[in-house]
């Protein structure tokens, strides 16, 4: 899942987000798969530089294989860059995210790959917020950042 992720993400290899979306579908107790997929927000100048958002292409995707409806209804503030910073750091300043309209009443958050949980918190918090009543993450992958000693 990591390459799979990686040559989405990095690679630009956009049909990868089918078979992303077909992986999580096949994982995912059918339970877990009611409302609307909400795709985790990119970081604006992000968005600018890939010209894509992973995330809210598996989104689509997977609303193709399940039928569900696709509401991108976040929208994140420009921040620093989660990749390189550590656990510590992610969780202390998480990227600020909003409902820019109304969300899904049940929300399926999607994105590409969970690392420290900040981001997905984040907008679990702002559905919520807006009135979300049921909150729900799937993702790709799951990263883990490696720790050295003496490091949160």
């Amino acid at each position: 899942m990591r390459s799979l992720a990686t040559a989405l993400k990095f690679g630009r290899r956009l049909p990868l987000a089918g078979r992303a979306a077909a992986a999580i579908r096949a994982a995912v107790p059918p339970e877990l798969l009611r409302g609307a997929l909400v795709p985790v927000p990119p970081d604006p100048l992000r968005l600018r530089i890939r010209g894509f958002d992973p995330a809210e292409e598996i989104a689509r995707s997977l609303a193709r294989i399940t039928e569900l409806d696709l509401n991108a209804c976040l929208e994140r503030d420009p921040a620093r860059r989660q990749v390189g910073r550590s656990r510590r750091a992610r969780l202390a300043d998480p990227p600020r995210v909003r409902a820019w309209r109304p969300p899904p009443r049940g929300a399926v958050l999607v994105d590409d790959v969970w690392t420290t949980g900040a981001t997905l918190s984040a907008c679990a918090e702002a559905l919520r917020a807006a009135g979300a009543e049921r909150v729900v993450a799937l993702t790709l992958a799951h990263a883990t950042l490696a720790r050295r000693p003496g490091q949160a």
